[in-house]
């Protein structure tokens, strides 16, 4: 059974987690890597998830305030060993709810091109391709999306 724990960037294992994100961004994003690296710094994240089955970290999402009302999902991450099991859905919901809780009335988020599991995901839990936003317009590689929740 997943479990999923509120906490925040300070977080040992969402960090652990980051970092096996990180390296896996590193391969797929190659030389645009580096562009993606500032909007992706987890350092003042105030909102986290970490998923664990028992006690292994399986998973992990963050939010972000990008406007007043307004939240941008950052770091999900799922290992590739645990992808398929609905972990990053789970996720993805518990990051929701969290939205509502703290009055947010939209999620918006960045994904890339070379991350098609991520794109199925967002387009899977109702999310709409939108404008890319803030550092992401003119980027070919972004995708971004919303919710209204």
């Amino acid at each position: 059974m997943i479990i999923i724990k509120k906490t925040n960037s300070d977080d040992k294992d969402f960090q652990a987690l980051v970092k096996e994100l990180d390296l896996e961004l590193k391969v797929r994003d190659g030389t645009d890597h580096e562009f993606y690296a500032p909007m992706n710094k987890t350092d003042k994240i105030k909102h986290a998830l970490v998923a664990y089955d028992i006690k292994e970290p399986v998973g992990c999402g963050a939010l972000r305030e990008y406007a007043p009302g307004v939240m941008e999902i950052k770091r999900m991450f799922v290992p590739v060993a645990r992808r398929g099991q609905g972990i990053a859905s789970a996720i993805l919901s518990a990051l929701e709810t969290w939205c509502v809780e703290l009055e947010c009335k939209k999620c918006i988020l960045e994904t890339g091109k070379k991350e098609p599991e991520a794109i199925q995901l967002y387009k899977k839990n109702n999310y709409n391709i939108i404008s890319n936003y803030g550092p992401y317009q003119n980027v070919e590689n972004s995708v971004c999306f919303e919710k209204v929740l």
